[in-house]
């Protein structure tokens, strides 16, 4: 399917704004490969050229990784694999990955992470780490993008502060400035506006000038995101969700992200400079779903020629 057939419809999505349709060029997507079993065709959903996350569960092998990541890659998408630190059991284990994703799907960019793992299954336990062995540098990765916390993580500070995961930023952004590869933060998702703009402003006041791509939670169950949003450490701006759901009028009826978005949009359109500089949607009511929101709500191009 053609980009000119990805429309939407005025009447039907009143909230969509220039600032929302401009804050939402280039945005990207994450799935996995159980996910993307389930999908038929991904350019009936996804503007060819769109950014593409792949999940690494732990559990997941290797080949489904790789086999999930050639074809999106044939389909015109730019790839971008999970390496969790913690999943990998040594070095000869990342050169074998990166060598598979490269051999096999033209794979020159990942996103570096720790992990969910409360104990690493080997030799590394960050993404520090990783980016320390040189292999994604002697591999000719393009593009490495490393996890941001708007919220902090309880995982990396136990004690609710945020010394630790700024520490780590200080750290990523000093790397930044030795490698020839394009970096950014991709974020873990969060609800409220105002707390990403503010943590968002506070970085860039402390020298942390990587672009920063915000973790959006797509459309979904409010349920179902109430699930995920604590599983995987969301902060304060989780009772946004926990007060939706005390209004017996909303809590049958799907969350979606159009207050967060349109905030930011404005405020990205008031302050050009603002480091916000793409989305990431976490698909967490479907990969369909989100996609056709997306494109519903004005995010209907793709990657932009020089993408942050």
């Amino acid at each position: 399917m053609g980009l000119l057939n990805f429309k939407k419809s005025a009447a039907a999505t009143p909230s969509v704004t220039p600032e929302v349709e401009a804050f939402l060029q280039g945005y990207s997507i994450e799935v996995m490969p159980r996910t993307a079993e389930k999908v038929e065709d991904f350019r009936t959903l996804l503007p060819e050229g769109t950014r593409v996350y792949i999940a690494h569960i732990e559990g997941t092998p290797i080949e489904d990784m790789v086999a999930t990541a050639a074809r999106l890659a044939k389909d015109g998408y730019a790839v971008m694999p999970h390496f969790p630190a913690r999943i990998i059991k040594d070095a000869a284990t990342l050169g074998d990955w990166i060598a598979r994703y490269q051999g096999e799907a033209g794979v020159d960019q990942a996103l570096l992470l720790a992990g969910g793992l409360s104990e690493p299954h080997g030799a590394y336990d960050s993404s520090m780490q990783l980016l320390e062995t040189g292999f994604f540098d002697k591999a000719g990765f393009s593009r490495l993008h490393v996890a941001g916390h708007p919220e902090g993580n309880r995982d990396i500070d136990p004690d609710g502060s945020m010394k630790n995961v700024d520490e780590a930023l200080a750290w990523k952004q000093k790397f930044s400035e030795r490698t020839d590869a394009k970096m950014a933060l991709a974020t873990q998702f969060a609800f409220e506006a105002g707390p990403i703009i503010a943590w968002a402003n506070a970085i860039k006041a402390n020298g942390i000038d990587l672009p920063v791509h915000i973790g959006i939670a797509g459309p979904a169950k409010l349920q179902t995101l109430i699930k995920f949003a604590i599983a995987c450490g969301v902060g304060p701006s989780l009772k946004v969700l926990q007060k939706r759901a005390m209004d017996v009028t909303k809590l049958l009826l799907p969350y979606e992200p159009t207050e967060v978005l349109a905030e930011l949009a404005a405020h990205k359109a008031a302050n050009p400079d603002f480091n916000i500089e793409s989305v990431h949607f976490f698909p967490l009511g479907g990969i369909k779903t989100n996609a056709n929101w997306a494109i519903a709500h004005g995010g209907r191009n793709a990657v932009p020629a020089n993408p942050a």
